[in-house]
């Protein structure tokens, strides 16, 4: 990607999310994306899309603290969520479980589904309508 009059080349290649532990987290999305490990420590994992893109990292924050969500008052807020677009809600809840994930008491749409992650971050399945 060729910088223009002057602007830095930039390019988004990874989103990073914190945890208790970064392994045991990029395990559960292993599973839920079906994408492959690229780069692996004890503290840091990178996980890549198969047809390329932006990956999904994990990274041991030993002070990490699990969002409340809906946000509540006085409580650690999301900073961030997934959005996983999916051709079949139903299965793709089922599999979300069978992996490891959590389904939201408060599902706020008919065609997206709130689940967290076993560290608490919510991500959303949703449908195009």
């Amino acid at each position: 990607m060729p910088s223009r009059a002057g602007k830095p080349r930039l390019a988004l290649s990874t989103v990073v999310l914190d945890a208790p532990d970064a392994p045991a987290l990029a395990d559960f999305y292993r599973r839920l994306l079906g994408w492959e490990t690229e780069r692996a420590e004890s503290d840091w994992v990178k996980l890549a899309p198969p047809g390329g893109g932006p990956g999904l990292a994990f990274q041991t924050e030993p002070d990490y603290v699990r969002p409340a969500w809906p946000a509540r008052p006085g409580e650690q807020r999301m900073m961030a969520h997934l959005d996983i677009e999916v051709d079949d809600l139903e299965a793709a809840g089922a599999h979300a479980r069978a992996a490891g994930a959590v389904p939201a008491q408060y599902q706020p749409q008919e065609d997206t589904r709130v689940y967290f992650d076993p560290a608490g971050h919510p991500f959303c399945l949703w449908v195009r309508g």
